[in-house]
């Protein structure tokens, strides 16, 4: 059966190819009569070729774009989004990119995870450029992504060495300040995950793991924590610095109140954020340390060692059992809203 007028053809080309059929679709004419032709792509059969014609006449896409390659879209992606990271994150990811030179010159839509992962695996660096890396792919992704030069990320499914938790270091009143900086610009939604661990002491897998139903806004508290008797349960008050984050969160309506997706997200999804903001700070961080910065901040301040103790899920010799009664959590109010911005 014939295709109708402008609707384009699939024909075979000589030669032994992995890919034989050429998609085609006629754009025009030249002076001589013969017609002009925009390639659509490449199949190994007459059938697959019939498909990519058909979904191309159902949603015409940029042919152009779909030839892009790997360098041509980072080129471009240099030149539209890159100047507006930070100074830090923009040498990372710069340097992440010589990583990826083997595959610079594929299309990008034909690169798959495997393709990706294959660079970070072979990259024979530490956990810190491997998460550039896979930050990198993130950032070509969603930028394909809106190019239309892809229906499909991949970068999602790659994954990089784990970064190791300290509880040597924590961050400076500069630092922290900046954070607050980035989250108030509205560009980094997971900005506010790092407040809330900065301001609540929390591990990354218990923040990860809070359900909304554990929030309670009426008495403005979270009950959360695992890993020992004395940390699981604890509850820990809403510092009024981070109540409304919380309420946000909440108003979201979904299981846990750091959800992706609408559902829980991972530590490794979660490090693709971290990696994202904390990197802006030019030094590099943990959650971990947020946790430590939390316990600094609060002895700063003179906060009572056993409150202290209690948020952080701590067991001391001046905390002996741990109850919760009215007074004892008035008490922990009383010594987290010690901390000041």
């Amino acid at each position: 059966m014939r295709n109708p007028n402008g609707y384009g053809s699939v024909v075979k080309l000589s030669g032994n190819r992995r890919n034989p059929f050429m998609v085609r679709k006629t754009i025009g004419w030249n002076e001589k009569g013969y017609p002009i032709y925009d390639i659509i792509g490449y199949t190994s059969s007459k059938e697959a070729g019939m498909i990519m014609l058909a979904e191309y006449n159902n949603d015409p896409w940029d042919i152009n774009a779909h030839k892009m390659t790997l360098k041509d879209l980072y080129e471009l992606w240099l030149e539209k989004k890159y100047p507006k990271l930070g100074k830090s994150l923009q040498g990372s990811l710069k340097s992440a990119y010589k990583h990826c030179y083997k595959i610079h010159l594929m299309r990008y839509r034909e690169i798959k995870a495997i393709h990706m992962q294959d660079c970070i695996d072979k990259c024979g660096k530490g956990y810190s450029t491997q998460w550039a890396i896979k930050n990198l792919f993130g950032h070509l992704d969603k930028f394909a992504l809106e190019l239309d030069v892809i229906n499909k990320s991949y970068a999602q499914l790659i994954n990089a060495d784990p970064i190791p938790e300290t509880t040597k270091g924590r961050l400076s009143n500069e630092q922290i300040n900046t954070i607050w900086k980035i989250y108030e610009s509205g560009e980094y939604p997971w900005a506010d995950s790092i407040l809330v661990f900065i301001y609540t002491g929390f591990r990354i897998s218990e923040l990860l793991s809070i359900e909304v139903a554990n929030v309670d806004l009426d008495n403005r508290t979270i009950t959360g924590g695992m890993k020992s008797e004395a940390g699981k349960n604890r509850i820990i008050p809403i510092h009024p610095l981070i109540y409304d984050i919380i309420v946000k969160r909440m108003n979201e309506g979904n299981k846990y109140l750091f959800s992706l997706n609408g559902k829980h997200c991972s530590k490794t999804q979660y490090y693709e954020f971290w990696y994202e903001i904390i990197d802006q700070l030019g030094e590099h961080r943990t959650p971990h340390e947020c946790r430590h910065t939390f316990r600094s901040l609060l002895d700063d301040a003179g906060a009572n060692k056993k409150c202290i103790d209690m948020m952080m899920g701590h067991k001391s010799n001046d905390v002996g059992e741990r109850r919760y009664t009215h007074k004892s959590i008035e008490s922990l109010r009383e010594a987290i809203e010690l901390i000041k911005r």
